[in-house]
């Protein structure tokens, strides 16, 4: 059996799932009170930095904080908010709003260029220590 192409598999994710700009991203959290979810490896962050504001789920554990019946749930999963989904490039985070979305997720979308189009785009980044400090707040 011939193993299926990840770049098919998030073309396909992306046409089911809602895909939104770094600007939009931003919007949303700002006007609607949307919570962006950053799916990087911590290391990752600690290297490249972060959104200011956002909450770190990591993509191994993502499932089971949102799944109501998983001994890890995260009480913030349930609330009513649209959750968007954030990761390097775009590709993991497509992936894992289309689960989500499968799992019954209604309010799930994710941005499509990533952190790395986030700071393209110039959007506020915050140093790793930062965005630890000003999390808990």
């Amino acid at each position: 059996m011939a193993i299926e192409s990840v770049k098919k598999m998030v073309e396909a994710a992306k046409a089911e799932i809602d895909n939104i700009s770094p600007s939009e991203a931003s919007r949303r959290a700002n006007a609607e009170g949307a919570l962006i979810v950053d799916i990087r490896d911590v290391r990752e962050i600690q290297r490249d930095g972060a959104i200011p504001g956002a909450m770190h789920a990591p993509r191994g554990m993502l499932e089971f904080w949102v799944s109501p019946d998983s001994p890890y749930t995260k009480e913030i999963f349930s609330e009513d908010r649209e959750f968007v989904l954030c990761c390097a490039g775009g590709m993991r985070s497509a992936l894992s709003a289309k689960t989500l979305k499968d799992m019954g997720m209604e309010r799930i979308s994710h941005i499509e260029s990533g952190f790395g189009g986030w700071k393209a785009d110039d959007m506020p980044v915050e140093t790793y220590e930062e965005w630890k400090a000003n999390r808990d707040r």
